[in-house]
């Protein structure tokens, strides 16, 4: 599926929101959930520096949505993000109903860019969002916004 122009924005504020979390000591990824509408109803940054590496933002959008939206309502949703959803992500974004995901840069993208910078394999083993959960949607990765993503990764693992 193909990411519109019109979405980019979603995606530039995933970025800023990845930015602000390096710029608080945390992994560099952020995400934004948007309604049918366009209407922006809740963004989140990684928070896993607190010592809960489950806190991503994807996860946290997962499930405010199912605490705040109705099953038709998260259907009808995208969760733009900085970073493919990791499976316990993808999972969460797949059991609450939630509907497309599009994303910055991929996992695999992601593990390259980790493996060349040296950094251990998380002990999770990155899968594309699509062999978790087969019926989401997914769009991505976006070349024009990659690289900034790379660079906060870079910034975060070479700190």
């Amino acid at each position: 599926m193909v990411v519109k122009d019109a979405e980019l924005p979603y995606l530039r504020r995933c970025v800023e929101l990845a930015a602000e979390a390096l710029e608080a000591g945390d992994e560099p990824f952020g995400s934004v959930l948007v309604g049918a509408d366009g209407e922006v109803l809740a963004e989140d940054h990684n928070r896993v520096a607190s010592g809960d590496r489950t806190r991503h933002p994807e996860f946290e959008l997962a499930r405010w949505s199912a605490a705040h939206m109705s099953p038709e309502a998260r259907a009808a949703a995208t969760v733009y993000t900085s970073g493919e959803h990791c499976p316990m992500c993808a999972a969460a974004h797949a059991w609450v109903g939630l509907g497309r995901i599009v994303y910055v840069a991929s996992s695999e993208q992601l593990t390259q860019w980790l493996d060349q910078l040296g950094v251990p394999a998380p002990p999770v083993r990155a899968l594309p969002v699509r062999e978790v959960a087969p019926g989401v949607t997914v769009a991505g990765p976006v070349p024009e916004l990659a690289e900034e993503v790379h660079a906060l990764h870079r910034r975060f693992h070479q700190a």
